[in-house]
This record gives C-alpha cells, structure tokens and sequence, in this order.
C-alpha cells in the first residue's frame, strides 16, 4: 500500500468516525490520532492525512452540495456513511487540490469504497465523482484526462499499467 493510498485510508476512517459521532466540534484531531495509531503506528504523512480530513470539513457544505447536484436522487444523509466519506475526499482532492490530478482522485475515491463500503459502493463512488468530472471538463474547469482501463486502451502487443478508473459507467449508474 502506498504512503498516500494509507493516509487516504486513514483519512476517510477519521472523517466516517466524525461524521458518525456527529460531527463533534474540536474532537478531529483526537480522531485522526487515533485512526493514525489504529492503522499505522508510527507512520508519516507529512500533514496529509490533517490536511485531507480538516479541508473536507472546511468545506463540507460546498462538497454536500455538489454530491446533491451530482446524486440528486440521494439525499446526502441517506448515502451510507462509508460511500458518504469517500464521495467527500474525492470531491475535496479534485476540487482543492489542484496537484493531485483527478485520475488519482477518481481512482482512490473507488478503491477506498471498494474496500471499506458494500457491493456497489465501487459504482456509486464512480458515477457521483465521474458526473462531477465530466461537469467541470465541460465547464473548462479541468481538462479532459482518458480514464479508460488499461485493456480498452492497449493496442496490439502493447502493455500500459494504468489504474481501472471506469468513468464510462457514470451514465449506468446515474441513468
């Protein structure tokens, strides 16, 4: 597992522990101390981890509002707090964070809802973050990036290892 992938992890732990405490005031940090000692004693993040967690708080209610204008049959309350948490972070990465570019973003949100949320989080992380990318490339806000996997894109003979991020799936899952 990657450093950056970890404090992800121990990102979306800490913010699926807030949001299911209730959003206590002045409790995140205890609460990423102990979703940092919890998953990985001792590792360093360089602030990652703080700065992901504190900025999707930070903007929270921009964030909520783009998963209602981008999952409008989801009351955002309704969505599994898992699914919830990650739709956040990868919405914080690719609207904030400019240096990330927003194939890592889409490719992570998917892989943390894969591995903490249900059967179809995967899906559902994908067409909420995918609509919200194909919306702000049209915007000119973000240019447009192939996000095609590795085996539709390959020519004969040609090996390309790039992570799965199946944007195409948006229209499925939002149709």
């Amino acid at each position: 597992m990657s450093n950056r992938h970890l404090a992800r992890t121990i990102a979306m732990q800490s913010l699926y522990q807030w949001d299911f405490l209730q959003r206590p005031e002045g409790k995140i940090e205890e609460i990423i101390e102990f979703n940092r000692q919890e998953f990985a004693p001792n590792f360093d993040d360089g602030g990652f981890v703080k700065d992901l967690v504190e900025g999707v708080i930070a903007h929270k209610e921009e964030i909520d509002a783009l998963i209602t204008q981008f999952a409008p049959d989801w009351p955002v309350e309704m969505i599994a707090l898992v699914d919830r948490n990650v739709i956040r972070l990868g919405i914080y990465e690719m609207k904030y964070h400019p240096n990330i570019p927003a194939k890592v973003a889409i490719n992570e949100a998917i892989e943390l809802a894969k591995t903490f949320g249900g059967d179809s989080s995967g899906k559902f992380v994908n067409g909420v973050i995918g609509a919200m990318y194909k919306d702000m490339v049209a915007k000119g806000e973000m240019k447009e990036i192939d996000l095609k996997p590795p085996e539709e894109k390959k020519e004969e003979g040609e090996k390309e290892q790039t992570p799965e991020a199946p944007v195409e799936e948006v229209n499925k899952t939002n149709a």
